[in-house]
């Protein structure tokens, strides 16, 4: 019976944690056992002109199967970033801690890959940071990326702020 009640379980489960925000324009198998690298195409909500490319990796079933732990993706990840046209900057958080432009799921709970964005007044640049929320190990596996904005096509909507803001 709870071998019936784990399968009925991932059926579930497996769509949810392929769930996700943005366009998927790549993936290609791994290996053998069915897991694949994925590429999502991510546009910040907030800022039109520049385009990022995560990759993560997406486990199989047989994997799944073999390793036991049915409902977790591994938490590396990479990304990204460039102009992709006229940059226009809307009302972003400007902190050091910058704002959260995309999320996944990557287990039943808990477990979220993620993308912030900060601006670096000092370099006059974007970036964007993909990392893993984990609540254990202690420390989240991260990719930065820098998309320059200096001598570029750069419109800000509530006006440039000054370095050091």
């Amino acid at each position: 019976m709870t071998h019936k009640i784990a399968c009925a379980m991932l059926a579930l489960i497996l769509p949810l944690t392929a769930c996700g925000g943005d366009k998927e324009v790549g993936e290609f198998k791994n290996d053998w056992l069915g897991n694949e690298i994925k590429i999502k195409q991510l546009e910040d909500p907030k800022i039109e002109g520049v385009v990022c490319h995560l990759s993560y990796f997406d486990r199989g079933v047989w994997d799944r199967i073999g390793k036991g732990n049915w409902f977790e993706n591994p938490s590396n990840s990479s990304i990204s970033c460039l102009q992709s046209g006229p940059i226009r900057i809307g009302r972003i958080d400007l902190d050091k801690s910058g704002e959260e432009v995309f999320d996944q799921n990557q287990s039943l709970v808990f477990k979220q890959l993620a993308v912030r964005r900060i601006y670096d007044a000092d370099s006059d640049s974007l970036m964007y940071v993909s990392y893993s929320r984990k609540i254990v190990d202690g420390s989240a596996k991260m990719s930065l990326s820098t998309v320059p904005l200096f001598d570029r096509d750069v419109t800000w909507q509530n006006g440039k702020p000054a370095s050091g803001d």
